[in-house]
């Protein structure tokens, strides 16, 4: 399968998944208001996370090693279990913890300790995100991009048609309780899709462990928390800065502008991320490495330029459709944005050789070094221009990330074997 077809499967599904997540929305402030909204995406955040540490975050370091080792059974079959012993090891302790602080989570959380009931399903039905996770990784590992996309766009409906149910119900409980089981029933959706797959075979579902395969997994645990923990708590730092600057409101048009660069964005990235990670790691040529980054760069960018030229020019009706009439005064900060989000994605698409040949100590150093230097440019430039300047920070961070992937995939291309052996 080619990248075409790939992004025809993941725009696909997640379109689906943006449907769900707008029905979810409109679902919630009906039936709860502006409050009720609020801590909608107080318990999204909460769950965002677990999803993504569910299982010990391993997901991206599944789809690597099932890409490298799909040939060569032995080698499969003590990843697969390796993994599953990761997973389930990493899952039943996170939900321990969460089950013990579920009272004290619900009161930080969503300022009502009515609510740890809530959590304390959400800590037994993070198993199953596990599950589904580990299940997921094992399809994209195998490039089944419609499969995957099939499961996801299954899921997400099933989700939509859980939350107008329980809703009706229990109004904002049943709403954040569909929300958690129809997470959680994407395994009863994957588990028959994998088996129905001609790559699946049972000795994948046994669970064992081994010392090589979990160190080389606990690599990427490594690497996701640092890419899941290290934005939010910048971009905690960013508005708090911004805020003590020019007050909150400013800072929700910053805001708005960004969740624009999200949604939009979210169709490529999740073409890289289903696409690219598998296939770059399966790669062992460097004249194929090399092939497949350009033909990615000549099908990605342009259209990326085209989405975000699309963007800018109905940037006054995209404003006024998601927002409404108060938010105008973001419209002047689309530019700068939309200027990072190109650069933005011509960095992703070199970065994830970083993921693809695990270079785990390299990777979380550029992390936390661009994050830092995101923060040093948005207080400096900030306070030169305005708050035009956070996006001037946010294009030239980008700018400076996009340098450093070129020399990472140069230095890899070049000096393969010695760059190997200092990233192992």
């Amino acid at each position: 399968m080619n990248i075409v077809r790939a992004s025809f499967y993941t725009a696909t599904a997640t379109a689906t998944r943006l449907l769900a997540g707008l029905v979810v929305i409109k679902l919630v402030a009906r039936l709860a208001g502006p409050e009720g909204v609020g801590k909608l995406g107080q318990f999204m955040s909460l769950m965002s996370l677990l999803a993504v540490l569910a299982g010990g975050g391993i997901s991206s370091g599944v789809v690597k090693y099932i890409a490298e080792y799909r040939d060569d059974t032995p080698r499969l079959s003590r990843l697969l279990g390796a993994a599953l012993w990761y997973a389930l090891g990493a899952s039943l302790l996170m939900g321990a913890l969460t089950l013990v602080f579920s009272t004290a989570i619900a009161q930080w959380l969503l300022a009502d300790a009515r609510y740890a009931n809530l959590i304390r399903v959400l800590a037994v039905a993070q198993l199953g995100m596990a599950l589904a996770n580990y299940v997921l990784s094992v399809i994209n590992g195998f490039m089944d991009v419609r499969r995957l996309a099939l499961v996801q766009i299954a899921g997400s409906l099933l989700n939509i048609a859980l939350v107008a149910w329980l809703s009706h119900w229990l109004a904002l409980q049943g709403a954040l309780l569909a929300l958690v089981l129809g997470q959680a029933l994407w395994l009863a959706i994957g588990l028959p899709a994998w088996w129905r797959s001609p790559y699946f075979r049972t000795g994948m579902l046994r669970i064992r462990f081994d010392r090589e395969m979990v160190t080389r997994l606990a690599a990427f645990s490594v690497m996701t928390l640092t890419a899941a923990l290290l934005p939010p708590l910048v971009n905690i730092a960013v508005r708090d800065h911004l805020a003590s600057s020019f007050g909150w409101e400013q800072v929700g048009y910053w805001q708005a502008v960004s969740k624009v660069s999200d949604a939009y964005l979210l169709f490529i990235t999740s073409a890289i991320n289903i696409y690219y990670l598998p296939k770059l790691a399966s790669i062992g040529d460097r004249a194929a490495l090399e092939l497949e980054l350009r033909q990615a760069f000549r099908f990605l960018m342009p259209l990326v330029v085209a989405m975000a030229l699309a963007v800018y020019l109905a940037r006054d009706w995209v404003t006024l459709l998601l927002f409404d009439t108060a938010f105008a005064p973001s419209n002047a900060l689309y530019g700068p944005q939309l200027i990072g989000d190109v650069i933005k994605i011509a960095s992703f698409i070199l970065s994830y050789l970083m993921l693809a040949k695990a270079m785990t100590r390299l990777f979380v150093i550029s992390e936390c070094v661009f994050a830092g230097s995101y923060l040093v440019l948005v207080y400096v430039l900030s306070a030169r221009f305005g708050l035009v300047g956070a996006m001037y920070a946010f294009s030239a961070n980008y700018l400076l990330y996009l340098v450093f992937n070129v020399w990472v995939v140069r230095r890899y291309v070049g000096g393969w074997g010695q760059w190997s052996a200092q990233y192992p």
